[in-house]
């Protein structure tokens, strides 16, 4: 499958064989092959998912343990990092969705370090979260200690699901902008999700489609530096309107990816979006106002 670019409202590339098209909705979504296969694999991934839980439940400790060593990096990882070198050793900072922990990045986590990322680590957030505006300010400080024990000054974030929200909340509300040099959102409800509706829990009445929450992230935020990369799919199962998964602020010129056919959970498995998360940390995509085709990504 190949993104391309698509002009609209921000840069944006597709994934799937018609990239100028939608979203795809209602029944329509569930009437292709590529959708039938990623809604199998997402079931087959979920009960995966809850037989890896009780291996995630332990905070990890950063160290640099997927590090290459010199003169051992394949081709493919020197082709990566060609116009940055340096860009292989800032931290790489995983978060995770609600009621989740970092076992949702087990496939992730080890694909990043064996495309050359030095330093890739996971973060658990307390089960009891009540507030997104309170998880961003405890990821700020996991963030800082992640600073002091590497002595970089700046980490790249990838956010499943509420983790790119309380990443997003950070980066533009909190000035996680000074810290975070690129984030990367995977199946975030940037504009809410209607599902937020059926369970009334303060964290997920946040959720809602213009929440007090959501109207604050809508509100001007010049001057934020870090880089963002949305990638939404069109079969979100928990994103609804699949669209929500865009993140269209005018101050923070995100460059929206979408791809086809994967579902909520599979987004960090999935060895396209890993290749396009990779791509972006390394520093390969860059958000213009006319998005270039991307590399070709393996479904």
């Amino acid at each position: 499958m190949r993104p391309t670019s698509d002009p609209g409202s921000g840069p944006e590339s597709h994934t799937g064989a018609d990239p100028s098209a939608p979203p795809r909705g209602g029944l329509r979504s569930f009437c292709t092959p590529t959708t039938l296969t990623g809604s199998l694999t997402e079931l087959a991934w979920v009960g995966a998912h809850a037989l890896l839980y009780s291996l995630g439940t332990r905070t990890e400790v950063l160290r640099p343990d997927g590090r290459f060593r010199p003169g051992a990096q394949s081709p493919a990882v020197r082709a990566l990092f060609a116009d940055d070198p340096l860009a292989a050793r800032i931290p790489v900072l995983l978060v995770h969705g609600l009621v989740d922990n970092r076992s949702v990045f087990a496939v992730m986590r080890r694909s990043l370090r064996r495309r050359g990322f030095s330093s890739v680590c996971s973060w658990n957030y307390s089960p009891l979260l009540s507030d997104v505006a309170q998880g961003a300010r405890d990821l700020s400080e996991h963030i800082e200690k992640i600073c002091q024990e590497t002595g970089h000054e700046r980490v790249h974030v990838v956010g499943h699901s509420l983790g790119g929200l309380m990443s997003r909340y950070l980066v533009q509300r909190l000035g996680g902008d000074r810290r975070v040099e690129s984030l990367v959102t995977l199946g975030t409800p940037h504009q809410g999700s209607v599902w937020a509706h059926v369970v009334p829990t303060p964290l997920v009445r946040q959720l809602r489609p213009g929440s007090e929450l959501l109207q604050k992230l809508a509100e001007p935020a010049p001057g934020c530096t870090t880089r963002i990369t949305a990638i939404y799919s069109d079969i979100d199962q928990m994103v609804v309107p699949t669209s929500s998964g865009r993140c269209d602020h005018p101050d923070l010129g995100a460059r929206n990816v979408l791809v086809r056919g994967v579902g909520h959970l599979s987004l960090p498995i999935h060895r396209g979006v890993v290749d396009e998360v990779a791509a972006t940390l390394a520093g390969v995509r860059r958000v213009a106002v006319t998005d270039e085709a991307a590399p070709a990504a393996v479904a």
